[in-house]
């Protein structure tokens, strides 16, 4: 555990390096549409419910995401986003990246600063489904945003059981 709690710190430096420094080098925001943005982020998944039972993350092992995506505004309301998350486990004393996600997905911008995400799955681990994710920006800048968001996570496939999940994500939009 005394590693988990190094790789935490380590991609916690790292996010925050990498958010100083897009923050720094972003252009003026687009007022015209189709509108451009991007984001990056950590991903932390929570619970995973199946037929197994509840699994939770940082008991027996320590899973984290690392969400990059490009986001193409239609117009105020709507738009496209594909994001790509990397994973890495960390179980016994060692880590690796254990699977890569592709999500592409489309946006529904709500009321009160709300974003509504709906994406499809396709994980390297061969597991395919949905995730419906709620994305709030919580404070905005000049050239940036900082979010929170809440998705939930629907897999099938490879011989597993479909499962649900619960998760929390940080990230940085530009």
């Amino acid at each position: 555990m005394k590693y988990c709690i190094y790789l935490k710190s380590a991609l916690s430096l790292i996010l925050i390096s990498v958010c100083f420094i897009l923050d720094a080098y972003t252009q003026e925001n687009q007022t015209t549409f189709p509108k451009i943005t991007g984001y990056v982020g950590i991903l932390h998944p929570i619970a995973t419910l199946n037929n197994d039972g509840l699994h939770t993350n940082f008991t027996d092992y320590y899973v984290v995401g690392m969400p990059t995506g490009i986001n193409i505004w239609k117009t105020e309301k709507i738009g496209f986003s594909f994001e790509i998350v990397p994973f890495i486990r960390t179980e016994n004393g060692l880590s690796r990246a254990n699977n890569i996600l592709i999500h592409p997905g489309i946006l529904l911008k709500l009321k009160h600063g709300f974003t509504l995400v709906n994406r499809i799955a396709f994980e390297t681990s061969g597991r395919y489904g949905f995730t419906p994710i709620l994305n709030k920006v919580i404070k905005k800048n000049k050239h940036s945003n900082y979010f929170i968001a809440m998705p939930l996570p629907v897999r099938f496939g490879n011989n597993n059981p479909a499962s649900a999940t619960v998760a929390f994500q940080f990230g940085i939009g530009f």
